[in-house]
């Protein structure tokens, strides 16, 4: 994908946007775009599978009746699929914002390089290498708890916006 064969550079090239090919992993300047398009990547298909779990859960008598009353295609999906999909988003929402500081350290460990290796440092790679590295184990364990009661803090932030929303909440 980001070989200097690969997709990326292709688009890229097709687009009249380079004349030669980029490094992504040898280049620390790349770097957090290539992370963060592994990233939504990886997290594409796995939300792609519950939105279409969601739609296809949607009672077929709400199509119908908003056909029988004369809706157009774009009135159904903005009058009945949307809303329809409402708890399906908000849980999602809630699972990505309680994962918000969780940035997936086995991506960037993997691809942490002589390159990159002083770009690609994000917290839990940090908290990782003081742990294993720095033998400073107790700020490492400190630092990932201080991680861990912001992410339920957003949790129950993103909890009270469905309730007051939609009027319901997960907890």
């Amino acid at each position: 994908m980001f070989s200097s064969e690969g997709i990326a550079n292709g688009l890229l090239k097709q687009l009249g946007l380079i004349d030669s090919p980029i490094l992504f992993l040898q280049n620390s300047q790349h770097v957090w775009i290539t992370m963060w398009m592994w990233a939504t990547w990886k997290t594409l298909g796995w939300s792609a599978i519950l939105y279409m779990a969601a739609i296809t859960g949607i009672d077929e008598s709400l199509y119908e009746a908003a056909h029988v009353d004369g809706a157009t295609r774009m009135q159904v999906i903005r009058h009945v699929t949307l809303p329809s999909l409402l708890p399906t988003y908000f849980v999602l929402l809630m699972l990505q914002i309680a994962s918000f500081l969780n940035n997936g350290l086995e991506q960037y460990f993997v691809f942490q390089n002589s390159f990159n290796k002083d770009s690609i440092q994000v917290l839990d790679l940090y908290v990782y290498n003081l742990a294993m590295g720095g033998g400073s184990y107790s700020v490492s364990v400190a630092i990932s708890m201080l991680k861990s009661l912001i992410s339920v803090v957003l949790l129950f932030s993103v909890n009270g916006l469905s309730k007051l929303l939609r009027g319901e909440s997960i907890v």
